[in-house]
């Protein structure tokens, strides 16, 4: 069947009778876009009304005309012939010689004239619906191996995805599987292309696995919008600052491709959420929504001072929100990435920038936090009208249509084995049962479709609360050749140091190697930490070994820009904390101190979450690695995932289970944790003293030994026992 993509178009009546004619007609294969794709010519941007590329009919080019008038047939044919020919001809996977090996077939589509035989020429064809079949059927493609080029070429993926190239001698080197394994990753799929062109007037989410592509949808969908329509002021934010490099690298190379032109920065704006005065890379757009509105701004020591530690951001953008009732709308589009990052009111702060169309799109990692403790829903989000119905409520995905709501299944990051040992560690899976809880499980999704949804497969088992079940990830959501480039034991390791000082030694020895013998680049390598605040003092004893072996490394963000996370030159390998750690990939990933990730008091799902997030940084390989006791516990755990050849088995935990589960595992404040400590630890004092008889049950009193067996018996109906 035909994938039809819906981009922006001037001529919807006649787009309409298109897609409704591939939709009708099941024996036709491959994708229809609609408004796109935009050739960059030296006269500027050159737009195609819809294209088909099929592995049968090669490339069909389709005029599209709305009313009657015909009379600019020929030249508008033969202009989209040429610049297409053009555009294709600078792609040697598609030539052959001089030869192009793509056929192009243009044609124009007329619904509304009755007959066209009088107009129509076999150079310049002239169809509507009732003749349009017999044409299409007589286009023919002799040698269609090149289609998934041809696919690459117009997803401009083939351009965009260049990087610097790599200098490899040895077929079988880490560089030289990088290399292919990138190469591999040439078109966007389905539902990623849908995502980039597909514009709906008003919210759409995009969700997705780490390593799924949202970065690089929402940037290409951002150039895409400017190439379109260049009056548009579009922004485009995020959370993790070293971001920025990327999105403005992917933008301008998209729009080059597209328009022949860079992109007008006035226009499409890559800004920071939060802002402060002073213009230029200091905007943000909480910032903006304070000075267009004349609101008060907090910094971040204010926001702290006001809102407290925690709730610096949200608590700004709550206020502002709270203080303009009537805001003003400048923007025509804004993009969010890693939205899960986000407080909702900042969400809102986004909605309230945009003028009446309200074009929002913002993506998140659905497992980012891994818990039931996600965003929100777009209902709860945006809020309700004066009338009690929602301002934003996303309609269910119908076929021909733009979607609003986007769940991008298939993971181009991480190999099978890699992702569902981040998943196993980050939910607890494997972890020792808690004997209150009975089960191990730190977190768990309260929606299990959820789980089929992100591209598991139920392989054994049942999906249902307190059943035993066991989770793959399939072959279309984990491609085979994310893994078949090395053994399972090489994709993923973990290893347990008796001291630091060992742990630091081997990453040192082993970044070098990769370096010189593996025939890895400084920037393949990440090493990180997945405590923030320890981290300048954790790395430092791997960054003097490296120093001595003759390595540069630099800290992200430190001794860098905060918006530049690889070394420029790439002549430094990068060390980071988790947090700058997000939103960045590398071929080999290096993670130390796991074993801070293994517990943590009041914070259980923070810490496994930090794991979870370095681990998914991987696009090839990961080495998980710790010190003493905790750091084997994660071992035991890894093995396990190993035993069950990189599946999830366990019992889906109960209702009541999950309410223990947020209960037990719940995040508490730094206030929260303190009076918890010192309750705890005076309770231990008492016990002590019980049990030493320096203080009797009598001591305490009849009420407060009655209130004590009321609490520990769970409930007030033993309240007379």
């Amino acid at each position: 069947m035909v994938t039809i993509i819906r981009g922006t178009t001037t001529k919807p009546v006649s787009s309409q009778q298109l897609a409704d004619f591939f939709t009708s007609r099941q024996k036709y294969n491959g994708y229809l876009f609609i408004g796109y794709p935009i050739i960059g010519t030296s006269e500027g941007p050159y737009h195609i009304d819809a294209m088909l590329v099929s592995k049968e009919s090669g490339l069909v080019v389709f005029n599209l005309v709305e009313g009657r008038d015909v009379s600019q047939v020929q030249e508008a044919q033969d202009d989209s012939y040429n610049k297409l020919e053009s555009k294709l001809r600078a792609h040697k996977s598609l030539m052959q010689g001089r030869d192009l090996k793509v056929p192009i077939y243009p044609v124009t589509f007329a619904p509304v004239l009755d007959d066209t035989a009088g107009i129509s020429s076999e150079l310049h064809p002239v169809c509507n619906e009732a003749n349009l079949e017999a044409w299409l059927d007589r286009r023919d493609w002799q040698d269609p191996s090149r289609y998934e080029a041809l696919v690459s070429v117009i997803q401009a993926i083939s351009t965009i995805r260049k990087g610097r190239k790599r200098d490899v001698q040895k077929s079988d080197s880490r560089g030289a599987k990088l290399k292919r394994l990138e190469d591999s990753i040439a078109n966007l799929d389905t539902l990623q292309g849908r995502a980039v062109i597909e514009t709906v007037e008003g919210v759409q989410r995009i969700r997705g696995l780490a390593g799924s592509g949202k970065t690089i949808v929402l940037a290409l969908k951002a150039a895409y919008l400017h190439a379109q329509h260049p009056d548009w002021k579009i922004a485009v934010t995020f959370n993790t600052r070293s971001l920025k490099g990327q999105f403005r690298q992917l933008i301008n190379n998209f729009t080059i491709e597209q328009t022949n032109e860079e992109p007008d920065w006035d226009k499409v704006q890559i800004v920071h959420a939060w802002g402060a005065p002073g213009g230029g890379d200091r905007n943000g757009l909480y910032y903006t929504f304070c000075q267009i509105n004349g609101l008060e701004y907090h910094d971040y020591f204010s926001a702290k001072h006001n809102f407290g530690q925690g709730k610096e951001f949200e608590g700004a953008c709550q206020r502002a929100l709270e203080q303009c009732p009537n805001p003003t709308g400048i923007y025509d589009a804004i993009l969010v990435d890693e939205a899960q990052d986000f407080p909702p009111s900042f969400l809102r702060i986004c909605y309230e920038l945009l003028k009446r169309e309200k074009r929002l799109v913002y993506a998140y990692d659905e497992l980012q936090n891994l818990s039931t403790d996600s965003l929100p829903s777009p209902e709860e989000i945006f809020g309700k009208h004066a009338d009690g119905t929602p301002r934003v409520r996303l309609q269910p995905n119908e076929p021909g249509k733009p979607q609003q709501d986007v769940i991008l299944e298939k993971c181009y990051r991480n190999s099978r084995p890699v992702l569902v040992t981040a998943h196993a560690l980050g939910f607890g899976v494997y972890r020792t049962p808690d004997p209150d809880v009975g089960t191990g499980l730190v977190q768990i999704f309260d929606n299990n479709q959820l789980w089929l949804d992100v591209g598991y497969k139920v392989t054994d088992g049942d999906l249902l609360d307190g059943h035993e079940v066991t989770l793959s990830r399939s072959k279309d959501s984990s491609p085979d050749f994310l893994e078949g480039h090395s053994p399972n034991d090489d994709l993923i390791q973990f290893h347990c140091f008796k001291s630091k000082e060992e742990q630091a030694k081997w990453v040192a020895d082993a970044v070098r190697a990769n370096l010189l013998e593996d025939e890895l680049r400084p920037d393949d390598i990440i090493v990180i930490n997945p405590d923030p605040v320890s981290t300048r003092d954790a790395v430092g004893p791997i960054r003097k070994h490296l120093f001595e072996l003759g390595v540069n490394s630099h800290l992200a963000g430190i001794d860098t820009s905060p918006d530049v996370f690889f070394d420029g030159n790439n002549q430094s390998v990068a060390f980071t904390g988790i947090f700058r750690a997000k939103g960045n990939e590398a071929g080999m990933v290096y993670i130390i101190n796991a074993q801070d990730c293994y517990s943590s008091f009041g914070n259980m799902a923070r810490v496994r979450n930090r794991l979870f997030t370095a681990i998914t940084r991987s696009k090839a390989w990961v080495r998980v690695l710790g010190v003493g006791d905790r750091m084997q516990a994660l071992i035991n755990e890894f093995e396990q995932v190993k035993k069950n050849d990189f599946s999830l088995s366990f019992r889906y935990p109960t209702v009541e289970q999950r309410k223990s589960l947020n209960i037990v595992n719940r995040d508490l404040t730094d206030d929260e944790r303190r009076r918890v400590r010192k309750n705890r630890d005076g309770f231990d004092q008492l016990l002590e003293d019980l049990e030493a008889g320096r203080v009797l049950p009598e001591d305490l009193g009849a009420e407060r030994l009655n209130r004590l067996r009321v609490l520990l018996a769970g409930g007030q109906n033993n309240a007379n026992t």
